[in-house]
């Protein structure tokens, strides 16, 4: 078992170890500075044999014949411009990155696309997933990307071939013509994911989690006892002042012709309060990643609303079709199904922007025979993994003080996502008795006691969040799948506040 403990603000490691922001791993052991070297002192442009410009990384598209797929062709940006007849020089990035610059393509991953969307705002990040100092000027054809991929940074490295079908851009594409960070950035997730294919049918909180390694939190604004509008939009409020990434899918019934597009994602980019006939009402902005397609009821781009408020606020409507429109808090959380926060922190969960955690990371496994003893109700369940910790902080005046975070990922052994298998886990707390021998806990332990948490739940969810207040004190948390004998590797992630 492996453990990394650091005291943060922002979940930043610093000691410069492999898997860390500044020492990603190299996937597929590539190393992006060697192969650029090379391929600069051969004069040659590199053509990447682990992801290689054809069929095989386009994947199984279930929109794509195989004639259609034989159309396709794959070309550099330099040899797409001059096809266009265009005598524009490709670029990396032209004034920075932003929600504007590109759109979705012809693969089912709005998904992912909102999340970029959602990352452009936080430069820091950006910054981390996008290496700046790239660029068509000393160009050797070969670009890398940064993701945190089931525990640890990994940097991708790709070539420059995009594919493409009567000379347009097959996937995300620029809206400028001639900038080329989102594609290649897209590019290189799928290769992380085993084809373009394979960027199909996920969430942004996946996205998420691979561009931060932070905490993702799904919200259910219409599912029975959801937390009501009120209570989200504190939420939102809190995310925002943590610079959250913020996405948002719609329900899958019909619209009802509002604009919205039904299962659909889209990226939150921003919220506000503004005061129409002396009473506040509370506005979230929305995008669509196609770039077009708005909601058209109260307070879209057109509505008449508008013209009821200040000037000042007036201006924050741009009449434009771009697919970035404002709602009403009410009517977002009756067209929205599921929200997802993602922070580097837990801080948004409570929106204490000065609190300090505690960050243990475990990375263990479940052993058929050894270590994988299944749910509590087997005789086997003592041989889980253990880990014991120690409380020492809640807020006593803020009732059920969230002073615990746990993350489980599983983490697969395949390298194609669409073949990973999750197994259904659960985490299972209980509170350690004063003056209890240090070392494992035997099976008569949790036979005389009962668990913290009541709901004994299993989820097949590759990133499981449980949040917790708990009194201090020592526990012993047990990760478990729901039966034993199951071999898999996970990363326990514990997040406990700290007074310091």
């Amino acid at each position: 078992m492996a453990k990394s403990e650091t005291c943060l603000v922002n979940l930043h490691y610093q000691d410069g170890s492999e898997g860390s922001p500044s020492n990603p791993a190299k996937f597929k052991n590539q190393d992006f500075a060697q192969i650029k070297a090379d391929c600069l002192h051969k004069g040659e442009l590199f053509v990447d044999n682990e992801f290689p410009p054809n069929g095989l990384s386009l994947g199984d598209l279930p929109d794509m014949s195989s004639s259609q797929e034989s159309e396709v062709k794959w070309l550099r940006p330099a040899d797409l411009l001059r096809e266009r007849g265009k005598k524009d020089k490709p670029a990396f990035c032209t004034d920075g990155m932003s929600r504007f610059d590109f759109g979705q393509g012809n693969v089912g991953n709005c998904w992912f696309v909102s999340a970029i969307s959602a990352l452009t705002f936080q430069t820091n990040l950006m910054e981390q997933v996008v290496p700046m100092d790239q660029s068509f000027v000393d160009y050797a054809g070969i670009f890398h990307f940064r993701f945190w991929w089931f525990g640890k940074w990994v940097d991708v490295v790709i070539d420059d071939n995009l594919p493409t079908k009567n000379k347009q851009l097959l996937f995300a594409s620029s809206k400028c013509g001639n900038e080329f960070w989102a594609p290649l950035l897209e590019k290189a997730y799928a290769k992380l994911c085993g084809s373009y294919a394979n960027l199909r049918g996920w969430s942004s909180s996946d996205a998420f989690k691979d561009f931060t390694g932070g905490v993702n939190q799904i919200y259910y604004p219409t599912e029975p006892n959801a937390p009501s509008c009120d209570e989200l939009w504190l939420t939102l409020s809190r995310a925002t002042k943590c610079k959250s990434l913020i996405c948002s899918s719609t329900k899958k019934d019909a619209m009802a012709n509002n604009g919205l597009v039904m299962r659909h994602a889209y990226s939150v980019t921003g919220i506000t309060e503004v005061e129409l006939n002396a009473s506040k009402v509370r506005l979230v902005r929305v995008m669509n990643p196609w770039g077009r397609r708005e909601w058209n009821g109260k307070w879209s781009d057109k509505s008449d609303l508008w013209d009821k408020v200040s000037p000042e606020v007036k201006k924050k409507c741009f009449d434009r079709d771009d697919g970035e429109f404002w709602m009403q808090m009410e009517d977002f959380c009756s067209c929205f199904a599921k929200v997802y926060i993602c922070c580097e922190t837990p801080n948004f969960l409570d929106g204490d922007l000065k609190c300090q955690w505690n960050c243990m990371i475990y990375d263990d496994s479940w052993v058929a025979g050894t270590s994988a003893g299944g749910n509590v109700k087997h005789s086997t369940f003592a041989t889980n993994p253990q880990y014991r910790i120690r409380v020492t902080v809640i807020d006593k005046k803020e009732p059920g003080d969230k002073n615990i975070v746990l993350s489980l990922m599983q983490k697969p052994h395949q390298g194609n996502r669409k073949e990973i298998r999750l197994h259904k886990t659960t985490l299972t707390i209980y509170k350690i008795p004063p003056g209890t021998p240090q070392g494992r806990l035997q099976q008569d332990f949790f036979q005389r006691n009962r668990p913290v948490k009541a709901e004994k739940t299993y989820s097949t969810r590759r990133d499981l969040i449980e949040l917790h207040s708990l009194e201090p004190g020592e526990y012993v948390i047990i990760p478990s799948t729901n039966e034993p004998n199951i071999t898999a590797d996970f990363t326990l992630t514990v997040y406990t506040k700290t007074d310091e």
